[in-house]
């Protein structure tokens, strides 16, 4: 009789230890963030920590989380990293600031970024990034500073983005743009100079005049 006492106990006290911890949401950041890993190359071992058996991914290095354990910063700018960005970013629900500038990273930005409604700061420039500024993007309504710099993005500026009133900094010089310029919204105080070295973009859009994005895909 003892012993089965003693066995009840240990396993109300292993059910109850479960039900106290907090659970790892399926450790969908870590996932998340571990895709990028996989998607990346990586010659200076600076995600070496990234490990997905860990709960979450707070103690990894460049991750930063907020009290709840959940991914508010991803900070690998300048770090010699190559390859693409994943869609399953935009699963980082919390995330405030993804800076990935001075890499060597190709391909397109995923349109699953624009899922991340928490995000102030996007700063992907002095990358070989091509393809178009996914519109998605509009939908970023806490987004700040948006930095797209010496990049091989194509295509028109979205006008979405003119629909963010909380946007501060926009620099998209030094790619292949065309089009016009916005030129409402909070492109009303962005410097001319953030445009420039774009061969096919012309001067900010006169309203009701002309299409914006004609001849330009």
């Amino acid at each position: 009789m003892a012993a089965r006492g003693l066995l009840v106990f240990w396993a109300l006290a292993v059910v109850s230890s479960s039900l106290l911890m907090p659970k790892a949401r399926g450790n969908s950041e870590g996932d998340a963030l571990h895709a990028l890993r996989r998607s990346l190359t990586d010659p200076d071992n600076v995600l070496q920590s990234w490990d997905p058996n860990l709960v979450n991914p707070c103690t990894w290095f460049h991750i930063t989380c907020n009290q709840d354990n959940r991914v508010t910063r991803v900070d690998l700018g300048n770090s010699n990293l190559s390859g693409q960005l994943v869609p399953e970013l935009g699963k980082l629900e919390y995330l405030q600031y993804l800076e990935l500038y001075k890499n060597n990273i190709q391909g397109e930005i995923p349109a699953e970024l624009g899922d991340l409604k928490s995000l102030i700061s996007l700063d992907l420039y002095n990358n070989n990034i091509s393809g178009k500024i996914p519109p998605s993007l509009g939908n970023l309504k806490s987004l700040v500073f948006l930095r797209l710099n010496d990049n091989k993005l194509r295509g028109p500026i979205p006008r979405t983005l003119a629909s963010i009133s909380t946007l501060k900094v926009v620099d998209v010089s030094n790619n292949n743009l065309c089009g016009t310029i916005p030129s409402s919204g909070p492109f009303e105080h962005i410097p001319l100079n953030n445009f420039e070295n774009n061969p096919q973009l012309e001067g900010p859009e006169l309203q009701g005049l002309a299409s914006y994005d004609k001849n330009c895909s």
